[in-house]
């Protein structure tokens, strides 16, 4: 249904309620705000402390459910409860719970158990497994957020500064890193590789990029060649935009269609006002 979203799948029915499985930060209030325009029924399964607390205050008690990273019998009973047709996770969770400070229960137990590696895309796909098979559609976590994502050509209204040649080592840079499965990200300068995203995860990279010489230095976005994007959409936000600014990094690129900015309008204003490039790439 295009009119609500591109990402969406055929015959999605905006009768039956969606259930957003919310993490930190604003992605999952931005996900909530365009559900309910669209006027599609919406509940709401929150983490404590992780989801933000406005935001669960924003449903009524018969709509959400808050439960311990881990819980997931109580996650899938909730889906069930809810009668939900369709799930979407926005929002990460602390990485560091999932290996320290997590809550399991018999069902997530039994899931860990099950694995041969324990890291945020088996864990994250072998609960899409258990959602999709409770008759639950999880959605492409771009869902309804069309008009948030990164598109081509450069974002904030000026020349991009960075040269072609060392645009595309950082591509290919950042390309080579996701195929490899270490991380989406790199800090590039003039065809020397300065930082690669790992599970630190992107401020602490850029971070240490900061620490070297940070003139003419790019960072670059990506994504993997098989992305599952119903539970691991790389996103760049107003935290990482004040990092980067931190750190001395001018210029970002982001891959188009894919890298969704979080409140776009907002990111792109404070950009601009920093004197920050940002750039979309295909």
């Amino acid at each position: 249904m295009p009119s609500l979203s591109a990402f969406l799948p055929p015959g999605f029915d905006p009768q039956r309620p969606v259930a957003l499985i919310a993490g930190q930060g604003i992605y999952p209030v931005l996900v909530a705000q365009a559900i309910r325009a669209a006027g599609i029924p919406l509940r709401l399964v929150a983490f404590d402390e992780e989801t933000r607390p406005e935001l669960i205050a924003s449903f009524p008690e018969s709509d959400r459910r808050t439960l311990l990273v881990g819980q997931l019998g109580k996650m899938l009973k909730a889906l069930k409860d809810f009668d939900a047709g369709y799930a979407i996770m926005a929002g990460q969770i602390t990485p560091k719970r999932l290996f320290k400070g997590l809550h399991p229960d018999l069902k997530a137990t039994k899931i860990l158990l099950s694995l041969k590696r324990r890291n945020a895309e088996t864990i994250f796909g072998a609960i899409a497994q258990e959602i999709t098979d409770l008759g639950v559609t999880l959605l492409d976590a771009r869902s309804f957020l069309d008009a948030h994502l990164a598109t081509p050509g450069s974002m904030t209204g000026r020349s991009f500064p960075i040269e072609q040649d060392y645009l595309d080592h950082g591509i290919h840079i950042a390309r080579e890193c996701a195929r490899l499965d270490i991380g989406q990200g790199c800090v590039v300068r003039k065809g020397t590789v300065l930082a690669v995203e790992a599970f630190e995860g992107t401020d602490e990279m850029l971070r240490r990029a900061g620490t070297l010489k940070t003139d003419h230095t790019l960072f670059v976005k990506t994504v993997k060649a098989r992305q599952d994007y119903r539970f691991d959409v790389p996103c760049f936000g107003p935290r990482t935009l004040e990092t980067m600014r931190e750190a001395g990094i001018t210029s970002a690129a982001l891959e188009a269609g894919r890298v969704i900015l979080l409140d776009r309008p907002a990111v792109l204003a404070q950009a601009k006002t920093w004197g920050l490039n940002l750039l979309g790439f295909e």
